[in-house]
This record gives C-alpha cells, sequence and structure tokens, in this order.
C-alpha cells in the first residue's frame, strides 16, 4: 500500500542510501533503542556542538522517495509520501494531538524530532494527485510535490497557526531518525 523510501547511515554527508525502508521500518526504527542514547545526549548540547553532533550522528531516510544518491536529480522513485517538520514549538504534546485529529490529512507517522521540540509529521499526496491527474494528466509526482507541499503548508498555517520548514519541499530533503518511544503510526500500516 505504502511505498518504501531510501535510509541512510550517519552522517549526513553520507550520500548514498544503505536500504530501503518502509513507513514500518521507520517507526520500528524510531520506537525502538537504536537512537536512545544519541538522542538523549543531543538534548544535553546547545548552539554548534548540538548542530554538529546531530548532522554526524543520526541516521536518516528521504520519505519522499528511492534515490540512487541523495540528490534531487537521483531519485528513482517517488513514493507519494511527504513529511512536514514543525520546529520549535510551543507546545509539542499539543500540536501533535492537533495533527492526529486533522480531517482532511490523515497522519501516517508522527514522530518527535532529535531536540524534542518539533514534530515530523509524515502524509501521503496519492489521493489528491490522483484527483488532480485527472485535470492536469501530464503532470507527475515529481513535479506536483512542491505545490503539494506548497499548499498544505498554507492550509496548516490558516487553520492551526502552524508554520512548516519550507526545507520539505525538496524532495531528497533527510530527515534525521530520533528515538520516540511514544511515536504513533498509522493502524493500517500495522496490519
Amino acid at each position: 500500500m505504502f511505498n518504501d523510501f531510501s535510509y541512510f547511515r550517519a552522517p549526513i554527508t553520507n550520500t548514498v542510501p544503505h536500504s530501503a525502508f518502509s513507513l514500518l521500518d521507520a517507526y520500528h526504527y524510531i520506537t525502538g533503542g537504536i537512537a536512545k542514547e544519541t538522542t538523549a545526549h543531543l538534548r544535553t548540547l546547545s548552539g554548534k556542538a548540538h548542530s554538529v553532533y546531530k548532522q554526524n550522528s543520526f541516521d536518516y531516510c528521504t520519505f519522499s522517495g528511492i534515490f540512487s544518491t541523495r540528490h534531487n536529480g537521483d531519485l528513482l522513485r517517488h513514493s507519494s509520501l511527504v513529511c512536514f517538520d514543525f520546529d520549535h514549538l510551543p507546545n509539542v504534546e499539543d500540536t501533535f494531538k492537533l495533527l492526529l485529529k486533522d480531517k482532511y490529512f490523515p497522519t501516517l507517522l508522527l514522530f518527535r524530532s532529535p531536540s524534542g521540540d518539533g514534530l515530523k509529521w509524515v502524509i501521503s499526496m496519492e489521493r489528491q494527485f490522483l484527483c488532480r491527474e485527472k485535470f492536469f494528466p501530464l503532470e507527475n509526482q515529481v513535479d506536483y510535490h512542491p505545490s503539494f507541499f506548497k499548499s498544505v503548508s498554507y492550509y496548516l498555517q490558516n487553520e492551526y497557526g502552524l508554520t512548516t520548514d519550507k526545507s520539505g519541499k525538496d524532495i531528497a530533503r533527510a530527515c534525521f531518525l530520533p528515538h520516540d518511544p511514544d511515536a504513533y503510526i498509522c493502524e493500517k500500516i500495522l496490519q
């Protein structure tokens, strides 16, 4: 049902994927103990040390597709998934609950950021793309990705006052995989 995407081992300068991941793989990685110590240590750091440690220590993925290398031109297949990043939230838990209740965009995966003050929200653009394809049949998922990202970002700002990290419009955007034992995954994916 849901397409795979690329998983990369740390550091962020490593642009060659290690393997393909599914949403279930990502969920098990995030809720398991793999990044527990790394996440805990990151949260004790600040400033440049925080940034350098995160870039050098966290594995990551590209939720939007499978790549031969992490570069937009090296996309092999779009996954129909888009990850929205919310940084420096005043109340992470309230926003977590708010996104889970959204009536237009079902949450597939939702987890707290490595720093603990943000969220990563993964949703599918497949339904909207298929509806749009009826009117614009020449457009593909790669071309549709930035439009979808912009539209959903606009909706989130107007509906909830949430500002998304604009870098999510980049198909090859890296998403660090932290430890979050309370991450959410859509029940359909577990079946």
